[in-house]
């Protein structure tokens, strides 16, 4: 009877240090977690500043005035511009 007791109690007691270990596990996870939430709307932030600052910079008058002011371009005279019709669009 003494030794049934012993093997119930070391089971009991393994119970118990595994369901605390259990525990231990899912609060590191959920703190794990919670970062990487908090990780993921930093970076969405960024994400949309990124887009936002994109916009701008492709935005057709800043390339214009670009080309004009840095690059030295210009549009042509429209004695130099020649227009060639492809096969296809004169049917």
């Amino acid at each position: 009877m003494a030794r049934l007791h012993i093997v119930l109690i070391a089971a009991l007691v393994l119970s118990a240090l595994s369901l605390v270990s259990a525990q231990h596990r899912a609060r590191a996870l959920h703190t794990e977690t919670e970062k990487e939430i908090a990780r993921m709307r930093v970076l969405e932030t960024e994400w949309g500043q990124l887009q936002i600052e994109q916009g701008t910079l492709a935005a057709h008058a800043r390339v214009s005035t670009l080309a004009e002011t840095r690059l030295k371009m210009r549009a042509p005279e429209r004695e130099r511009i020649l227009v060639i019709e492809s096969p296809e669009a004169a049917r």
